[in-house]
């Protein structure tokens, strides 16, 4: 492995960036059954290749720190871990963790450092505080040992002690373990990892590659290995993310209590309770004492992208602040609006996301399954394409008559109708408003529903672009801002905007059978949801019995 130091910090550069699994896992007879797919190690042939790793080349144990100094540190590094196998059950159970001591090579130490970043550092195994032994109560009693040693890969299968062929079993045969030649490489020279584990739950690793993926690996193979022996817990194949519902709020935005989730609290109440979070500035908003870029803002907070402003009523009086792309502003139910590039990054808009957000979990999943990918962004899978009409003026024309539509009386309950229906262009209906009027709803009378389902759907996608781009000033003068060109004499179907061509956001949703790409068209006010990372490929879980989750009457 060459490891650099860059601008970044630290660059490892391992000479195996493999993912192949082939002829791999070797286990050692002795202990429980050996799976028919992994190859059986006879218990001389382990202690042999045991009492070789750790005796490496003067070379592998040169500490990269000192690599460059006249008195080099060649040295052995270790790290301990205390990986989750068992998750605590509230008011029932503490969680339980068993542990897991790596070794290697000076050289090396960039495979302990991957798997800190990941797992964490349990600390100095010598100090009391970090025996697990001394924790019975949080140990599943299980533990771990793991020795890095490439150089194994050079060993001959005779020094190991392996049979000749004529004097091999036929699984040994099958699994090569014997030899033809005296100079045969121990598992034709190839990378591989072996281990020996018995039902006490201890499980002794040597892995003969630097390859970092093995070491992650092989930590998620003692979980399992710990929680199989503990009982009622599972270490899963897992992956999920909390993600959190975004949408495209246009260019102006003033939160409706109907559409956004509600905590009760005003500007105020956040004060009271968190005012140490946050600098309170005379024009009644706040700025975060840690992240500058993050503001909180009143509940009647009005965001508007023409006029580049976030405004609200204080002390009896309008004020405002600039409307900046590397700000975000918080408003007091925890709402957060900010500016976005849109999908494509041709043009701003401003995106809100939900305070609150959702935990997907993906379990129990193949490799290649998608674990990773449910805690990635969307957008790599969409495109961006032109906004097409079929008839220009007689598609405006029924735009018109949506906009010009009275929309009272249009629930099932009259008390719904009480108050007067706002109009869809009037800055007091955001575009997501827009979209839940014109999309059938149980609440609808059924006249109404009938009347929604009649409207075709590129008309409605053309009412939610002209209110995701209208302009107070255009007043009832908005369709001479939208266009086609006249192709060969005709009216073409590109819609246009002041002369500009009109972007719509779709979805790749895979391929037709004679290998046309097939998508759909995505709502006006989609963006691609925020997601914070949870679980990727490792994630430990526990069965509940069906009384711990009664709720009482």
């Amino acid at each position: 492995m060459t490891t650099y130091r860059v601008k970044q910090g630290i660059l490892h550069n391992p000479k195996s960036d493999r993912r192949t699994t082939a002829g791999v896992f070797h286990v050692a007879e002795g202990g429980f059954p050996i799976p028919w797919d992994k190859k059986a190690v006879p218990k001389n042939v382990f202690r042999n290749l045991l009492g070789a790793a750790v005796v490496p080349p003067e070379d592998y144990k040169l500490l990269p720190f000192t690599a460059g100094q006249a008195e080099k540190a060649r040295v052995w590094v270790s790290l301990l871990l205390r990986p989750l196998v068992c998750p605590a059950v509230p008011g029932h159970r503490t969680e339980k963790r068993m542990e897991i001591r790596f070794f290697a090579p000076g050289s090396m130490v960039g495979n302990l450092d991957f798997l800190e970043r990941i797992f964490g550092n349990a600390g100095d195994p010598s100090l009391p505080a970090n025996d697990a032994a001394l924790d019975p109560d949080g140990w599943t009693g299980h533990t771990g040992c793991v020795i890095l040693a490439p150089h194994l890969v050079t060993l001959k299968k005779k020094d190991l002690g392996l049979p000749p062929r004529a004097q091999a079993t036929d699984r040994q045969k099958r699994d090569g373990m014997c030899w033809d030649k005296p100079d045969e490489l121990y598992n034709e020279g190839q990378a591989f990892k072996v281990a020996a584990r018995d039902a006490r739950g201890v499980m002794v690793t040597l892995i003969a590659d630097n390859y970092f993926g093995y070491c992650k690996k092989e930590v998620k193979t003692q979980i399992s290995y710990s929680a199989n022996l503990y009982g009622l817990a599972e270490e899963e194949h897992a992956g999920g993310a909390i993600a959190f519902a975004s949408y495209d709020l246009g260019v102006r935005f003033a939160q409706e209590v109907r559409l956004i989730p509600q905590n009760g609290l005003t500007f105020a109440d956040i004060v009271k309770e968190y005012g140490s979070f946050m600098e309170i500035q005379p024009e009644g908003y706040g700025i975060d004492r840690r992240f500058s870029d993050v503001l909180y803002v009143p509940e009647d907070a009005v965001f508007d992208m023409n006029a580049k402003t976030v405004s609200w009523d204080w002390d009896g009086k309008n004020r405002a602040i600039r409307l900046l792309a590397r700000n975000t502003y918080l408003l007091p139910n925890g709402y957060k609006v900010g500016l976005s590039h849109t999908v494509g990054g041709q043009g701003w808009h401003l995106t809100g996301s939900s305070a609150e957000g959702t935990l997907c979990h993906k379990p129990s999943t193949v490799s290649g399954g998608g674990k990773s990918e449910i805690s990635k962004s969307i957008e790599d899978a969409m495109v961006q394409g032109p906004v097409f009409v079929a008839d220009f003026q007689k598609d405006m024309d029924l735009v018109d008559s949506i906009i010009d539509r009275p929309y009272t009386g249009r629930f099932k309950d009259p008390h719904m109708d009480k108050h007067p229906s706002r109009t869809i262009l009037g800055p007091d209906r955001s575009l997501g408003s827009v979209i839940k009027l014109l999309t059938p709803a149980p609440a609808y009378n059924d006249d109404f529903n009938e009347w929604l389902r009649s409207i075709p759907a590129h008309i409605k996608d053309l009412v939610f672009v002209l209110k995701r781009f209208y302009r107070p000033e255009w007043g009832a003068e908005w369709r001479k801002h939208f266009s086609v060109d006249m192709v060969n004499g005709a009216p073409g179907h590109e819609l246009k905007l002041d002369g500009r061509r009109l972007r719509a956001t779709y979805l790749r949703v895979g391929f037709e059978r004679d290998g046309s790409r097939r998508i759909c068209r995505v709502r006006q006010d989609f963006v691609p949801t925020d997601k914070v990372q949870m679980e990727d490929d490792i994630t430990a879980s526990v069965v509940v019995p069906g009384r711990f989750c009664r709720v009482s009457a």
